[in-house]
């Protein structure tokens, strides 16, 4: 089934990049319920539901891709989920969001199904898909650094250096330090094992206990978010959800088209400039966003962690049942996970780092060219600032090609561009967002 001679590997390498790939990403469990909680999720729900949906995902890319790469719900998707979508309208509850969140896994399903989606990333200009990666990145970094008072308000200039002396602040940046170590020693699963280094810490100077103890049966409080495919549907046209559908589906299709790619081209995977068996690929991310949407939790995307495994070894889709396997087990550790949860200090390393690895994609923005970097730059810039990475996306949708136009280069604007363009105008004058 996963062809381990033809690709070079055996079922023990397979099986040990599988325990690299999930200590590099399991830190998930941990920060999407406490993102997604802000957004008034049960953290018994969105916990449940991200275990749920990433096994789903990665065992398809596992059984029908036979990739090694892991699926699981996005970091900076779940930010925009939580404080974009429902923080940002009263009106909207998480069950509406968990809606749009459900269609948008819909369309990605048909698209992954259809040539469309392979001219709809073709139409994207590259310097945009940079620029939303890193400021998806710096908006997840200020969200770690606000959570943990590194960065507090101020009554003039927005924000401003918190309290350093803070229980909170001392130990995210003692957990910033160790974690950071961890990398520069290539240690794999380094998140992970920062999070534990630090939540040690926590414990022993009694800011951490576990009072409910560690092990318990997974739940879901809520049972299904989504019963009645129509009425998500219908939510989503009652309240005018259309940039969010949008922004859903846009920022996973290029996210996990991008890291697959990526992943792939390292485990020398590719052929040409194409991906075998791409809309298996593709579905596992579709059907585990749709999955997740039902059961509550955010839009999955593919994991690039997955190239720890990679690295390690991990040629095939055993290296990714392996992973499903992993997570299916930390379901029962739903206590410990929670307790840990509590404590932002010991999870917001995790995001600041990986916002750091996400804004990198700046080195591949030409920024000697204005009209193909300031389109850029505006969504880099606006993401964090606007709290929004709709608005930052929009923007950046807008502007280029109006700078295209300006610099007599209208013709090499992709149509779809500029028909997203109008979208997103229309959407950020008339639309409540």
């Amino acid at each position: 089934m996963f062809k381990l001679k033809e690709n070079h590997t055996n079922v023990k390498t397979e099986i040990l990049a599988g325990i690299t790939t999930f200590l590099t990403m399991v830190y998930v469990v941990i920060v999407n319920p406490i993102i997604l909680s802000d957004a008034g999720v049960p953290f018994e729900q969105v916990f449940a539901a991200t275990i749920i949906a990433t096994v789903i995902g990665t065992l398809w890319m596992g059984l029908a891709a036979n990739y090694p790469i892991g699926i699981a719900p996005g970091m900076g998707l779940n930010a925009y989920f939580a404080y974009s979508v429902v923080g940002a309208h009263t009106e909207i509850t998480y069950q509406t969001a968990f809606a749009a969140v459900f269609v948008a896994g819909i369309l990605f399903i048909i698209l992954s199904l259809t040539p469309f989606r392979q001219k709809l990333i073709e139409a994207i200009p590259e310097n945009l898909k940079h620029g939303i990666t890193a400021g998806i990145g710096l908006f997840i970094a200020f969200i770690g650094l606000r959570m943990t008072g590194i960065i507090a308000d101020h009554p003039s200039n927005l924000v401003a250096l918190g309290d350093l002396h803070s229980p909170s602040a001392i130990l995210a940046l003692i957990g910033l330090a160790i974690t950071l170590i961890l990398l520069a020693l290539n240690v794999n699963g380094a998140l992970f094992i920062g999070m534990i280094a630090t939540g040690i810490i926590a414990y022993f100077s009694g800011h951490l206990s576990f009072d409910q103890g560690f092990v318990s049966m997974p739940s879901l409080p809520e049972g299904l978010i989504i019963v009645n495919p129509i009425d998500a549907f219908l939510d989503v046209i009652h309240y005018g959800l259309y940039a969010v559908v949008f922004s859903f589906l846009l920022v996973t299709i290029f996210d996990t088209t991008g890291t697959m790619v990526g992943v792939a081209e390292q485990a020398g995977l590719m052929k040409g400039n194409t991906l075998p068996r791409a809309r298996q690929a593709l579905l596992a991310d579709s059907i585990a966003t749709t999955a997740g949407a039902v059961f509550g939790t955010s839009p999955t995307s593919a994991y690039i962690e997955s190239s720890s495994g990679v690295a390690a070894g991990g040629r095939t889709g055993l290296t990714s049942v392996t992973v499903a396997i992993l997570f299916i087990i930390a379901a029962f550790f739903g206590p410990l996970v929670g307790a840990v949860s509590g404590l932002s200090a010991i999870t917001a390393p995790a995001l600041i780092i990986v916002g750091s690895l996400m804004i990198g994609s700046v080195a591949n923005i030409k920024w000697n060219e204005i009209d193909e970097a300031f389109p850029a730059f505006l969504i880099i810039l606006s993401m964090p600032l606007t709290s929004s990475i709709a608005t930052g996306i929009a923007l950046g949708f807008i502007s280029y090609p109006l700078m295209k136009i300006v610099k007599g280069k209208w013709s090499e604007v992709h149509p779809l561009v500029y028909l997203f363009a109008v979208l997103f105008f229309f959407q950020l004058a008339y639309l409540p967002h």
